[in-house]
């Protein structure tokens, strides 16, 4: 699949462990080197800030999105080439959708979980198909693929859609996934398995 721009979720603070920021500066070299632009929430600080920074320093190609409320807080990269600004939260959300063509949830916090969770929802229920990965960094995000298998098990999550994460832990590894991603064209709604009792 060709993606043209990825956006990426991932925390406004550094984390405890230094491979945090050292894998978000892998992946912004390995965007700017495919000519991919960076779609993001427009901080500076954290690994937001590192991803941003490490991409235009490459001469890639950077856009952001940001709510008025993180702007009077002053959060904003003003070095990036493009910086949107949104009246709240959900718009943010639905704008960074609409610019991308895939997503990425790097070691964050409540909002990257609520983000991604998002862009899953949206893979069985939207109009449109992407691939959605978690960088997983360190092992940040095993309890995550653990609890996706425990849906999946349980019945609560078809093995179709538990496809559609994608995890590595190397930036390099998760965008080969995303270049060999397919659509699923499994509907649970056309195949009936939504009303199907245990």
């Amino acid at each position: 699949m060709k993606i043209q721009s990825l956006a990426v979720y991932c925390g406004s603070m550094h984390g405890v462990k230094p491979i945090y920021a050292e894998k978000a500066a892998e992946l912004g070299k390995l965007l700017a080197q495919n000519n991919i632009r960076l779609v993001y929430g427009a901080g500076r600080v954290g690994l937001m800030g590192v991803i941003a920074d490490t991409v235009l320093a490459a001469g890639g190609e950077v856009t952001g999105v940001i709510p008025t409320l993180l702007m009077n807080i002053e959060v904003e990269h003003r070095g990036i080439q493009e910086l949107i600004i949104v009246d709240d939260m959900p718009t943010r959300k639905t704008k960074m959708i609409d610019l991308s063509d895939g997503f990425i949830a790097m070691p964050g916090g409540y909002g990257t979980l609520e983000e991604i969770a998002e862009v899953l929802s949206l893979t069985i229920l939207g109009s449109r198909k992407f691939p959605v990965g978690f960088l997983n960094v360190d092992g940040y995000y095993d309890d995550m693929r653990r609890m996706l298998d425990r849906m999946t098990e349980d019945g609560f999550l078809q093995p179709a859609y538990r496809a559609n994460a994608l995890f590595a832990s190397e930036p390099a590894e998760l965008m080969a996934l995303f270049q060999q991603y397919r659509p699923t064209t499994y509907d649970k709604f056309e195949s009936g398995d939504i009303f199907k009792k245990a």
